[in-house]
């Protein structure tokens, strides 16, 4: 039989608490990521005409736009307020990048169905906007 001595045994539980500690805070900070990175902040629509859908990036391209809200009536005999909307798309949202490039060399006006995140990446896109639908009005 062996026996520690009071130093050996205190080593050994710091060590194996630092580890315990240690684990729960990477589990801790991959839940933390997970949540920023796919949870959902809001839901909405906003509708308007597409001024630009471009691809932007050095290394990482992401697709961004623009879009035209045309506020009127805020203000009788004066023109419309030029108030804007910026949003991302997804690279794998093919569908969608091509109905948003139709739609801005038409200037239809179309509604546009948004996901707002927690956190904005830079890998992911310049907004916490994502479009994840267009709906065409057909005006």
């Amino acid at each position: 039989m062996s026996s520690e001595t009071f130093l050996q045994k205190t080593k050994r539980v710091v060590a194996s608490t630092l580890k315990k500690v240690l684990v729960v805070l990477i589990i801790g900070l991959i839940g933390l990521f997970s949540f920023l990175y796919w949870g959902t902040y809001e839901y909405g629509v906003m509708a308007g005409k597409v001024l630009r859908i471009s691809e932007k990036g050095m290394v990482f391209k992401t697709f961004e736009g623009k879009l035209s809200l045309e506020t009127f009536g805020a203000l009788k005999g004066v023109s419309p307020i030029a108030e804007t909307f910026d949003f991302s798309v997804q690279r794998s949202d093919t569908a969608v990048i091509n109905t948003l490039q139709q739609v801005a060399l038409s200037g239809e006006r179309v509604n546009l169905h948004f996901k707002k995140r927690y956190m904005r990446f830079w890998w992911r896109g310049d907004t916490k906007y994502f479009v994840n639908q267009v709906e065409r009005t057909g005006k």
